[in-house]
């Protein structure tokens, strides 16, 4: 069975976020099958940050459980 993980990420036309593309590709690298979940406006994004308490996106969620962003992502793969 594929491992899961939940990404959220800005994905405008006038924005990509990097720090989103980055998680992917290490999830997928990862060999998690993601579920990539897009924020289309800057309205969507920030009404989902402040629904979330977040700063900043991403948002990856793994097993029911918010990892973080992209360098908590790291963290989270590097400790197993």
């Amino acid at each position: 069975m594929a491992k899961q993980a939940t990404l959220y990420r800005m994905v405008t036309p006038e924005h990509i976020c990097p720090f989103g593309v980055h998680a992917k590709e290490l999830l997928e690298g990862a060999v998690y099958d993601v579920d990539d979940r897009h924020l289309k406006t800057r309205e969507e994004t920030d009404s989902f940050k402040a629904e979330h308490n977040l700063r900043t996106t991403p948002l990856i969620v793994i097993d029911g459980k918010d990892i973080g962003g992209s360098d908590d992502l790291e963290r989270y793969l590097a400790d197993g």
